[in-house]
């Protein structure tokens, strides 16, 4: 088990958020609800207090402390995808109901969290020996929103689109 857990920190989404994550990804379920014994700053007695939840075999908790804190695009969450269609599949599930997509395979999701939703292609293309291929590879995702793995794919061998 690790040693490190995400702490997420919601005004009072903790619970919907974990439910909603816990929908998307294979390995993820609901550990604990935890309810707040008494009143305090940012619930009221029986109110949810934390959530302790595995997202893909990692344990993450979930606290509804106040809205003082909301999430920035300083801290993401990357999801290596397999193929395009797992790309498209994260990517509408994460921006459905009110998430906005931002760029270079980057988005926010209906409570603000970002997330990187990357084919696993990227490293090839933006890595790699051919520093050529990898400069269009880069030029072609600064473009994108949503990445696609075949543009990138025709950008990185310079195939004219």
């Amino acid at each position: 088990m690790s040693r490190i857990t995400p702490c997420l920190w919601f005004d009072k989404q903790a619970e919907e958020a974990a439910r909603f994550y816990t929908t998307l990804f294979p390995d993820s379920h609901i550990d604990e609800v935890s309810r707040a014994p008494g009143d305090n700053p940012s619930t009221q007695a029986g109110d949810v207090l934390l959530v302790w939840f595995t997202l893909a075999g990692t344990r993450f908790t979930a606290v509804n402390g106040g809205p003082q804190f909301p999430f920035t695009e300083a801290v993401s969450f990357q999801i290596d995808c397999a193929d395009q269609a797992e790309v498209d599949r994260y990517w509408e599930a994460l921006i459905a109901g009110g998430g906005e997509p931002s760029m270079c395979g980057w988005l926010k999701d209906r409570y603000g969290l970002s997330w990187q939703v990357i084919p696993k292609q990227m490293g090839d293309y933006l890595g790699g020996p051919d520093a050529e291929g990898a400069a269009r590879a880069m030029a072609a995702m600064l473009q994108m929103q949503k990445l696609d793995v075949e543009q990138l794919r025709l950008a990185h061998e310079g195939v004219a689109v």
